[in-house]
């Protein structure tokens, strides 16, 4: 087992996770106060949801004998149109999850940590079918119809 491939792994996931959390619970805050509130609990939901997976993540790293550590994020503007976030959002899962996916390809020798990447992957995968969902049914329904069913 190559443990700093596999803490290397984490601590990419660590930051990124770290900042989509951030900015799902402030756009989830930021739909609420728009009128969106399911659409806004969604988003809070995906926060608390990521903030564990970044707790699993940074005790593995304590467990391999790294150290986490806080990279920072990126400035990023709030989306105030709910239907073009959910496309933004999309955007992000559909590359995200490809990676995922072959970051785990790199530490299949590291049993513990690839079944926590394999447990965020299945997350992720979920949120991804979810937002695929969502567009198509925006497209269905049309924007006028659709736009109810976020309040």
């Amino acid at each position: 087992m190559d443990t700093e491939k596999s803490i290397k792994a984490l601590q990419f996931f660590v930051t990124g996770l770290t900042e989509g959390a951030l900015v799902h619970r402030l756009q989830g805050q930021a739909l609420k106060a728009a009128g969106f509130t399911k659409l806004g609990d969604k988003f809070l939901s995906h926060f608390s949801e990521e903030m564990g997976w970044v707790e699993k993540m940074q005790e593995r790293i304590l467990d391999l004998g790294g150290k986490p550590v806080f990279e920072g994020c990126k400035a990023r503007e709030i989306v105030e149109d709910p239907v073009a976030y959910i496309q933004e959002d999309l955007a992000i899962q559909e590359k995200g999850v490809p990676l995922l996916r072959e970051c785990m390809a790199t530490v299949c020798d590291d049993p513990l940590t690839y079944d926590t990447l394999k447990g965020y992957l299945a997350d992720e995968e979920e949120d991804l079918y979810w937002l695929r969902g969502q567009v198509e049914l925006c497209g269905k329904l049309g924007l006028q119809n659709y736009l109810p069913t976020l309040v």
